[in-house]
């Protein structure tokens, strides 16, 4: 989100600023992102529980579809109408605090309060010194594979590098059958995404160390010659572009994918939709040197500055980080554990999917906490689809066009 349309829609809601967060004393709004058809109940229940501890405190609670949260936040912002409370996308938070519409929460959390998450997940919202939001959820990336497929197609075991995956994807082809080797999706949330699998694997950073972007380096040239390797020769499923993230997965808990890469959640879906599927979950594969890299996610709840009600509000979310509450959210949810003696319980520690992915959380990297970020992704976004379309020897001046659009944004803020 450009920093000018933040400051052109709060001047614009400065008319109605009056209004803003005329809210009954002791009543907590809060704007909650879908998540599943669980995210609902899990709050309904959460607040009766709440408000049976603290008479006197109301919650109230929206549910928003995520594809429309930031621009419903915009303009509730703008319009002095947001709620005290909402669950934001992290890399959302920047613009946030520099419109100075997110409060810092340090007065309220204690060292003991601090002490119940882990440090990997909680410090991507602490922002030169200030703690600006909580981790309501968690995640990382990891590589599910079917079993069958696999083993149909002579293959033993999961690939360690890319190299072996898609000899493996080629194997699974050569074996017939309406199936693909492997699954990659190509349109709308994380297309970038899945292009820095491999981007890391080779080396390559989304930032290089002097702050320019890492589309331009010869690591990302090598990452998009192999994926655009693995369509052009018939590896994965056909229509890259066409399939989103729920798309892929689909065709996966069909039976129809050898391999792909997503988050934790796929286990919970498999297990209610397609429990006789055969599957396991592994590391993303390592690039040359054995570099890899996973993508670790974060949405986190903000107070806002002009809430009327912190001291209330602030209960509600020292209640929904207790560790019985987390439980209850991340398991419903299929998420990571945030808080250190949730990780602790048996659900996680035996339990392998997730046992694959909190493996890989010392090589997670987190999306840049910058301004214009959602920009730069979408640059990638673009540019990565262009090449999974292209040719072959387009795909050099795909990525360094790209990676001027990007630094060019990396200049101006």
């Amino acid at each position: 989100m450009k920093p000018s349309f933040w400051k052109s829609a709060l001047l614009g809601g400065l008319s109605v600023l009056a209004l803003a967060a005329q809210a009954e004393a002791g009543t907590v709004r809060v704007t909650v992102a879908e998540y599943s058809s669980k995210t609902g109940p899990y709050f309904e229940e959460a607040k009766k529980e709440f408000e049976a501890k603290n008479p006197g405190i109301e919650i109230q609670f929206e549910i928003v579809p995520w594809d429309v949260l930031l621009q419903k936040l915009t303009t509730d912002i703008a319009a002095g109408t947001n709620a005290d409370l909402s669950i934001i996308g992290t890399r959302w938070l920047i613009d946030f605090v520099q419109q100075g519409v997110a409060e810092p929460l340090d007065q309220y959390i204690t060292p003991e309060f601090k002490d119940r998450f882990i440090e990997t997940f909680l410090s991507p919202s602490i922002m030169e010194g200030k703690t600006y939001g909580l981790p309501i959820a968690a995640s990382a990336r990891a590589m599910y594979y079917n079993k069958d497929i696999l083993s149909k197609a002579g293959v033993s075991e999961p690939p360690k590098t890319w190299d072996e995956l898609k000899a493996d994807a080629q194997k699974i082809k050569d074996a017939g059958g309406d199936v693909f080797g492997y699954g990659l999706q190509g349109k709308e949330i994380e297309t970038d995404v899945y292009f820095y699998y491999a981007m890391w694997s080779y080396g390559t950073e989304i930032l290089n160390k002097d702050g320019t972007s890492g589309l331009g380096t010869p690591g990302a040239l090598e990452a998009a010659k192999m994926y655009k390797s693995l369509i052009d020769e018939g590896l994965t499923e056909p229509g890259v572009t066409s399939l989103n993230r729920e798309d892929v997965q689909n065709l996966f808990k069909q039976g129809k994918v050898g391999m792909m890469i997503t988050a934790p959640f796929l286990s919970n879906q498999i297990k209610e939709e397609a429990p006789k599927l055969n599957y396991g979950v592994a590391a993303i594969p390592a690039g040359p040197t054995g570099a890899r890299g996973t993508y670790g996610v974060t949405d986190s709840i903000i107070m806002f500055q002009n809430s009327k009600n912190k001291d209330e509000a602030w209960k509600f979310l020292d209640f929904l980080f207790t560790t019985e509450q987390r439980a209850k959210f991340t398991q419903g949810e299929g998420f990571l554990p945030v808080n250190k003696e949730e990780a602790k319980m048996p659900y996680y520690t035996d339990n392998a999917d997730l046992k694959a992915f909190t493996a890989l959380l010392p090589d997670a990297r987190f999306a840049p906490v910058i301004p214009g970020w959602e920009e730069i992704a979408q640059i990638t976004s673009d540019a990565v689809q262009k090449i999974y379309l292209g040719k072959p020897d387009e795909i050099e001046g795909t990525l360094k066009e790209a990676a001027d659009k990007a630094n060019a944004i990396l200049k101006k803020n």
